[in-house]
């Protein structure tokens, strides 16, 4: 049977006020659907938004809107910063692995699930592409679910499959999916800390690479290793290269042999025509992926994240600055954890030494307000553009002194004074 399509306007009148809508994340965000949505923003009241990363150009601090929707984010990005820091939203703070369960046990109960999927296949199932991450919990235990049919989205192996049965509204849409470019963002200082963490990186691991330049530019400089291993919550287009030569194989894994894992993908078009029908990779659910049982059951897993700033005792801030949400929790310390458990497994920690400004990521202490997302007692490698240390079973002195020595030259000296009044 052919699937009956509708406009979005029709689509989104499922949405009443009080309802909470879960909007599909990353480089799946439904932005027609959003659109049609905020269109009814007159005859809506408190109507209460959940959603991860989104991407694209969608305005969701619209001076209109606010009393009509309430953004409850689970990860803060770039177009929901304003209104997770306003009175006109607010975030969540929760560990990436666990926020399926704030749908499976209804703590946070989803009214309208709306999301963008790839066309049916034969059998009536659509994929959830790029993002199965949270999506899977969300379109499972959803009362409605609403869904933008894209011929742009790759369809998925994995559990992203949804049957056309369980969507109550379907539109057609035919938009670009959002893009990511890291490589236009590369400096050399990353250029130095892609090349240290890759040194780190043995053959045979199992990589967890997090969302930004850095890893991207770490994946540049491992085309010398074998046999490596890919299970990690996000798939850019760094990992590419890399798995067309044969370097990752996933051989070397206990679990998913042979297949790369992953929860979301935010990338390119190039990525997202390799991922399409590719059985070589498996989009999970990210209760699964961030499991830190499932990642340390792989040898020499390794977890490659950054940071905001970090103290000298290796306190880890990564989501805020101050008091300022600037993005969440999300899986660091799912990966870190995992990591450290695992045979042979790093959790690193990669940064540059300054901000933008030339201000030191490595502080005296942080930021009144901001927020400990990896805790002093999970840290192990740090490394920025100035060398590599391991904390691993050092005391404060010796952390302190460590991550001294790799601080940019400019601010040792204030952090010297900071080391001397803090141990005497």
């Amino acid at each position: 049977m052919e699937p009956q399509y509708i406009s979005a306007e029709e689509a989104v009148q499922c949405i009443q006020s009080g309802n909470r809508v879960f909007l599909h994340g990353s480089a799946a965000t439904p932005i027609t659907l959003i659109k049609a949505m905020q269109r009814r923003h007159r005859e809506l009241k408190n109507v209460e938004l959940v959603s991860i990363t989104s991407m694209g150009e969608v305005d969701f601090n619209d001076p209109e809107c606010r009393g009509s929707f309430f953004f409850n984010s689970l990860f803060v990005s770039a177009n929901t910063r304003a209104v997770a820091n306003s009175p006109h939203g607010d975030y969540v703070p929760i560990f990436l692995s666990e926020i399926p369960q704030l749908f499976r046990r209804s703590i946070l109960p989803i009214d309208v699930a709306m999301v963008q999927v790839s066309p049916p296949d034969s059998h009536g199932y659509c994929s959830l592409g790029t993002s199965v991450d949270i999506a899977r919990s969300a379109v499972d235990t959803a009362k409605v679910v609403v869904a933008q049919v894209n011929p742009n989205m790759p369809r998925t192996h994995g559990d992203g499959f949804l049957h056309v049965n369980r969507i109550r509204a379907m539109i057609w849409d035919e938009s670009p999916l959002p893009e990511l470019n890291y490589a236009q963002r590369v400096s050399e200082p990353i250029e130095k800390i892609g090349r240290y963490v890759a040194s780190l990186i043995e053959d045979g691991a199992c990589l967890q690479m997090g969302i930004g330049v850095i890893p991207d530019q770490v994946l540049k400089n491992l085309g010398g290793h074998k046999d490596l291993g890919l299970h990690t919550e996000m798939l850019s287009d760094g990992a590419i290269p890399l798995l067309e030569k044969g370097v990752i194989n996933n051989r070397s894994k206990k679990l998913n042999i042979g297949r790369s894992v992953a929860g979301f993908l935010a990338g390119t078009r190039k990525l997202y025509d390799f991922v399409h029908d590719n059985p070589s990779i498996r989009m999970m659910d990210i209760g699964y992926v961030n499991d830190a049982g499932i990642i340390r059951q792989n040898p020499k897993a390794t977890a490659i994240n950054s940071a905001i700033e970090i103290d000298i005792t290796g306190q880890i801030c990564a989501d805020s600055i101050g008091i300022f949400q600037y993005s969440g929790i999300g899986g660091q310390m799912d990966f870190m954890r995992g990591a450290s458990l695992s045979d042979g497994g790093k959790p690193i920690i990669a940064l540059p030494s300054v901000t933008n400004k030339g201000v030191s990521r490595i502080v005296p202490f942080l930021n009144q307000g901001a927020g400990v997302v990896t805790t002093r007692g999970h840290v192990h490698w740090v490394v920025t553009e100035y060398g590599i240390v391991d904390l691993f079973g050092k005391n404060l002195k010796q952390r302190a002194k460590a991550l001294i020595s790799i601080a940019h030259p400019n601010h040792r000296e204030e952090l010297e004074r900071a080391f001397h009044s803090r141990f005497k």
